[in-house]
């Protein structure tokens, strides 16, 4: 836990957290385990996925690390003051738009797997039901949006009204349960149609470098396709390319690191786009070795371990560099004659 998360978790004692909202978390609990009973087809039988197991696990920690936080914010949230009416009135809207959204969702991904069986299509639309669903009941359930007592002010919205939204009790604890209900969305498949695309999209990208780099060391290869003309024969990308299983499972890593150890959004979005950015260059740098390992002991040289190692070197590497980052972000600069 951060030390900003720890000085928040030291806050005195109020009232009991209310059942209501220890029930809403036994209830989200158990939309969890019937999507991660969903999942976990996908998990055992599809290699891009099979980080999803780390995802309950994962999901249990974050929880367990931010419970005296998560606590204290719901004591906080059922004796503070309500906010500006606008500000309740957005922040009600958008969650019950949201839970309505995610029951149909849920109710639709339900059906289609009773009546098709697991299906890349029933599973995302169970996980986004459950995403729309989860997170509106942790927010009408934390209490604090209609305490009696004076509003902090109803003349409108203010020039800083997102900061408004912010400071509002029931949105301050629904926000630290984004990583452990939003995460579920990287360990469910993609639609074929969506992932087939972004698949297609790397691999065109990686085919192309690679056939440029070897141009310009002056090792000459043709490509077709996605398949590059050895002199010792062909080699498909796509067999030294892992496509979007690097993409997913770095992004899963960049999201949980940065759910760990920042507290600030800013910093969460710079580690999980660093995330992508390091799986797009490692695999990169994955196929350029594998192509240059053909190139010189042939292609079915790459199968086996060669081929299984360097796919968790890219993974291995991409989780390296995202920890370098993490003490960088966190650098503090000190003006020049401060204290003097």
């Amino acid at each position: 836990m951060t030390d900003a998360n720890q000085a928040e978790a030291k806050t005195e004692p109020g009232p009991r957290v209310p059942g209501n909202f220890l029930a809403a978390l036994g209830l989200a609990g158990g939309f969890m385990a019937f999507v991660a009973w969903d999942q976990s087809h996908w998990w055992e039988r599809k290699e891009d996925y099979s980080f999803g197991w780390l995802v309950p696990l994962f999901t249990a920690y974050m929880v367990y690390d931010r419970w005296a936080m998560i606590t204290a914010r719901v004591r906080e949230a059922a004796g503070a003051a309500p906010g500006p009416r606008w500000a309740r009135w957005t922040l009600n809207v958008a969650a019950g738009t949201g839970l309505v959204l995610g029951a149909l969702f849920f109710l639709l991904g339900a059906f289609y797997r009773a009546g098709a069986g697991t299906s890349q299509p029933g599973t995302f639309a169970l996980t986004l039901g459950m995403v729309g669903i989860v997170l509106p009941l942790i927010f009408f359930n934390a209490g604090g949006g209609d305490n009696p007592g004076p509003a902090r002010g109803d003349a409108g919205p203010p020039a800083r009204g997102i900061a408004e939204l912010g400071r509002e009790p029931r949105f301050r604890v629904a926000v630290l349960f984004l990583f452990p209900v939003l995460v579920w969305l990287i360990s469910a498949p993609l639609v074929s149609a969506i992932e087939s695309q972004i698949s297609l999209f790397l691999l065109r990208k990686v085919v192309t470098v690679v056939a440029f780099s070897f141009d310009l060391l002056g090792y000459p290869l043709e490509q077709q396709g996605n398949v590059l003309m050895l002199p010792k024969g062909p080699v498909g990308v796509a067999d030294a390319c892992s496509g979007i299983r690097s993409l997913t499972a770095c992004l899963f890593a960049g999201s949980f690191l940065g759910a760990a150890f920042f507290t600030e959004f800013w910093k969460k979005a710079v580690l999980v786009g660093a995330s992508m950015g390091f799986a797009f260059l490692m695999n990169l740098g994955r196929s350029l070795f594998l192509t240059g390992w053909a190139y010189a002991h042939g292609p079915e040289a790459i199968s086996g371990t060669v081929h299984d190692v360097a796919g968790y070197a890219v993974l291995g590497l991409t989780c390296a560099g995202l920890l370098v980052l993490v003490p960088l972000l966190n650098l503090r600069v000190e003006r020049a004659g401060a204290g003097t």
